[in-house]
């Protein structure tokens, strides 16, 4: 039985929920049907349920078969010990029989990694015969060669900086080297797919120390290998932006951790995080079909990392953000917005007072943006310039941009508009074309937005005055007409 992630996490006395267990003479799927095979004889079934196969992909690293299932609440993942023999001049497996723990262990990414936890013996096993030293000194090595370990499954250099800040360990200096060569690095692009990478990335946003696991990936040249780019975009990429990219990831971590506690919930803290590591390419952008240009933030995340659904939420994150820049002057002073403050959604405050134009705008964005819009807001405060003197340190350029965001954050509150998108319009688009007999089209739309401006500039006004609003202001338009 292998120790691997969960038992380095309970020697080194954290929480752990799953579980690695090593096969020395059968597949991990046969073994995991006798597993389920003996739960339903003795009638615990209601305590398991399989989570299926991962079938091994030798050309993509993938060497092998992982059978998943979840008992008592706890992962178990069944796989058999390794022995491999490679083609000349190819790290692709020609041959694979059953192994011994040994050569196992040798084969695994971390010498931490390779412990084995013997279950007749009740002993830990270390074959490499350092794997508790380094766990004890609080190091990242291979057992083998790091080059040849990570020829062998590129990732693994991502999992190496993934276990080093998760631990606070220290990388080996000659894994460094390894993970910077171009060898590896050729591989990590030609060898792993788009989906496995972008879940190491995810893992190190999501973990206790992503500045520092994107920070090495910057020091290890690898940064533009992970987020790749398109073949083609504009303007060009400066040099020195990814140390850029860390910067602004490194002030939104900084600013999260001063704020309330609970002012972020993890999916929001997650996307903060990725919304700022790319806001330096925010305005580059990179043609598609029909001549259609596209933020290279969304080649990144979907076609780099096979984040679809996170691409979406970013990019509405960096529109939004933009958006709230406008509005914090006004926001965070109580002063009203004058005509030319604004250059999105103008048409919608023309016959509304300017006295109410803050109020508009802002319940504007945040239907738009809904329950993110902390989260935009947050964003949009790392752009904002807080008039930084010579005499300040960091700390206290992060204290300010605090500041801004709490005094924003109550404004917001204040005019009651925390929660605006769950707020049912007075009228709807029925009423609308009931009203001013019209058939569905643009105009109908048209009218829906204004009236959500009336609403919102009148907020303590009922369905009957909305409705005389409505008739009033189209026969004034009629008339003009």
């Amino acid at each position: 039985m292998s120790i691997a992630t969960q038992h380095v996490l309970q020697l080194l006395g954290k929480d752990c929920y799953d579980i690695d267990i090593a096969l020395d003479n059968m597949m991990g799927t046969e073994f995991a049907h006798k597993v389920t095979k003996y739960m339903l004889s003795i009638g615990e079934g209601k305590y398991f349920h399989k989570d299926g196969v991962i079938k091994p992909k030798p050309d993509r690293s993938k060497h092998l078969e992982t059978a998943m299932l979840n008992l008592f609440g706890m992962r178990i993942d069944f796989v058999n010990l390794r022995s491999e023999e490679y083609t000349e001049n190819s790290r692709i497996s020609s041959k694979q029989s059953f192994g011994t723990p040994e050569v196992d262990a040798y084969r695994r990414d971390l010498t931490i990694n390779s412990l084995f936890y013997n279950i007749h013996s009740d002993s830990v096993e270390d074959f490499t015969k350092r794997g508790i030293s380094d766990l004890k000194s609080g190091r990242i090595v291979t057992p083998l060669p790091p080059k040849a370990t990570f020829l062998d499954d590129p990732l693994r250099v991502l999992r190496a900086i993934r276990f080093g800040v998760r631990f606070e360990f220290t990388l080996d200096e000659d894994l460094k080297v390894a993970a910077a060569c171009g060898d590896v690095k050729d591989a990590l692009a030609a060898k792993i797919s788009k989906e496995r990478i972008g879940k190491e990335i995810d893992l190190m946003i999501s973990g206790n120390q992503p500045v520092k696991a994107l920070t090495h990936i910057c020091d290890l040249t690898l940064f533009w290998n992970v987020f790749s780019l398109p073949p083609k975009f504009e303007p060009a990429i400066p040099d020195g932006c990814e140390r850029l990219c860390i910067s602004y990831l490194d002030t939104a971590w900084n600013l999260i951790h001063l704020l309330k506690e609970s002012t972020f919930k993890d999916k929001e803290r997650r996307l903060s995080l990725f919304a700022a590591l790319f806001l330096p390419l925010k305005n580059i952008t990179y043609q598609v079909k029909k001549a259609k240009m596209v933020p290279v933030v969304n080649y990144i995340i979907v076609d780099s990392l096979k984040r679809n659904k996170d691409a979406k939420m970013v990019l509405d994150l960096h529109q939004a953000s933009q958006k709230f820049l406008s509005l914090i002057p006004c926001l965070a002073s109580n002063e009203d917005l004058q005509p030319d403050d604004v250059d999105w959604i103008r048409g919608l405050i023309d016959d509304v007072s300017i006295a109410s134009r803050v109020r508009v705008l802002t319940g504007f964005l945040l239907r738009e943006i809904k329950d993110l819009w902390r989260v935009a807001l947050l964003v949009s405060i790392l752009l904002h310039p807080i008039g930084i003197n010579d005499t300040e340190d960091e700390s206290s350029q992060l204290h300010k941009r605090r500041d801004l965001f709490n005094t924003v954050e109550s404004s917001i509150i204040k005019l009651g508009l925390d929660k605006v998108w769950e707020v049912k319009p007075l009228i709807s688009g029925e009423d609308i074309k009931n009203v001013l007999q019209l058939e569905e089209g643009p105009l109908v739309k048209e009218w829906k937005e204004k009236s959500m401006a009336w609403e919102l500039a009148n907020p303590s006004r009922t369905t009957e005055e909305c409705i005389d609003w409505l008739r009033e202001t189209n026969s004034k338009r009629v008339k003009l007409e």
